[in-house]
């Protein structure tokens, strides 16, 4: 099937000239028509015409999450209200929640990006998409069936929850594709095994976003539920919501889409562009977002710029899987620690499963402690506990340079949820 929604571009030159123009184009809208950019560009001594060359977008002032929640409950807004067909909202837990408003060529320009995403991993009009992630003000579940529509295939909203509905449509409608976090893809998956419904199932691709997995999960979730193959997909509800980028079955890098807005990758202390290849903090400008753009947002997830084409062939650029935030990190005995590098040591360790949590306590001798506690793989009869232990254990002094304690637990036994894990446990006061 020919390409419906993919651009076309020839070569990297035209694909900045792009972005110039959208850049451009984004500067004049935010400053003619946001009292918010227009005091921002103001008060940092900028005017739209500075911005010659995409080089110049260093000398812009950064946006913020502090910027928009300080602006609710229409914050950034750019447009008149009469123009505003929707709004939505992030997931934070602390504060005012972060309204974000659309235009209608907005909503058509957030359906095309995810139509992409599909067709990015093969779908087309014969797929039908299990959709087990939440619906509401949130981006999540609507964004997925927008992007479903657009394609053609079949939406089947069940949201998140529920795993008797979720295996009975899976069952009885049977879905070929399964959009959720990893999570719930984890729980769905030993659903699938322990009730014994591979033969019953069509199952072929599996769409995680909303949070970051490892490949030891990744390894698990295909090996309980039989998918043939899953793929990462980002996106927050600043710059639209889920779908503003997916890896491809070359699983390479994710493919962002460098037409629609423009990534930077930042030190999160110095606020200085990294040299290619290091990872940084994602800052994002957008090219043609009408109601709420965004210029420099500090997005907090870190990741790193792959300077080299996909073996895909495709002109969109690509940066590496989400390694975490850069709020997310906890100071532990004054080294800088992310989740994810935990992940990524337990990824390597044969016979450990992919659930973990970490427990952070402060005892009486004023000393920090880390207790590491992560399941075994299924199967394992915990004969080999005190050796995984201290081959973890060796693996975070040697590649974190911190010492923590490991408690290997059987599989099965720490919790799961349909929505997001709670990994870091900080009972430090």
């Amino acid at each position: 099937m020919a390409s419906t929604f993919m651009p076309r571009i020839a070569n990297e030159d035209e694909l900045r000239e792009i972005q110039l123009q959208g850049v451009q184009w984004t500067v004049r809208h935010a400053y003619s028509n946001s009292e918010f950019y227009r005091r921002l560009f103001d008060g940092s001594g900028v005017k739209p015409g500075d911005v010659r060359s995409l080089d110049d977008i260093v000398h812009l002032p950064f946006v913020t999450s502090k910027d928009l929640t300080e602006g609710y409950p229409f914050p950034l807004r750019t447009v008149p209200f009469a123009k505003i067909v929707r709004i939505h909202a992030s997931s934070g837990t602390t504060g005012k929640r972060k309204i974000l408003s659309y235009t209608q060529k907005d909503i058509d320009d957030w359906a095309a990006m995810f139509a992409r995403c599909y067709e990015m991993t093969g779908l087309n009009q014969e797929d039908r998409v299990q959709i087990a992630v939440g619906y509401g003000v949130w981006t999540a579940g609507v964004g997925f069936q927008l992007g479903c529509e657009k394609l053609g295939a079949m939406a089947i909203p069940v949201g998140p929850g529920n795993i008797d509905i979720q295996v009975a449509m899976m069952v009885d409608l049977q879905s070929t594709v399964l959009a959720c976090t990893a999570s719930m893809a984890l729980l769905m998956a030993e659903e699938i095994a322990q009730r014994n419904l591979r033969d019953k199932i069509a199952l072929k691709k599996i769409i995680l976003g909303s949070e970051r997995h490892s490949e030891a999960m990744d390894k698990r979730i295909k090996e309980l539920s039989g998918a043939e193959d899953i793929f990462d997909i980002v996106g927050l509800t600043e710059l639209y919501g889920p779908g503003t980028g997916i890896d491809c079955p070359q699983h390479e890098g994710i493919h962002y889409w460098a037409d629609y807005y423009l990534l930077e990758i930042v030190n999160p202390e110095t606020l200085q562009p990294v040299a290619p290849g290091e990872i940084g903090e994602m800052v994002l400008t957008s090219l043609r977002k009408e109601a709420a753009p965004l210029i420099r947002y500090r997005a907090h997830d870190l990741t790193r710029l792959i300077p080299t084409r996909c073996s895909c062939g495709s002109i969109l650029p690509m940066h590496d899987k989400l390694l975490g935030r850069s709020d997310d990190m906890f100071i532990f005995r004054a080294v800088n620690i992310y989740p994810g590098q935990i992940d990524h040591i337990l990824s390597k360790i044969e016979g450990i499963g992919s659930e973990y949590q970490i427990v952070l306590d402060r005892e009486a001798d004023g000393k920090d402690y880390m207790l590491l506690r992560a399941e075994r793989g299924q199967g394992s009869d915990g004969s080999r506990d005190q050796e995984l232990g201290r081959r973890i254990e060796n693996a975070i002094k040697k590649q974190i340079l911190v010492s923590a304690k490991v408690e290997i637990a059987g599989y099965g036994t720490l919790p799961r949820t349909d929505r997001k894990s709670k990994r870091v446990f900080d009972n430090r006061q």
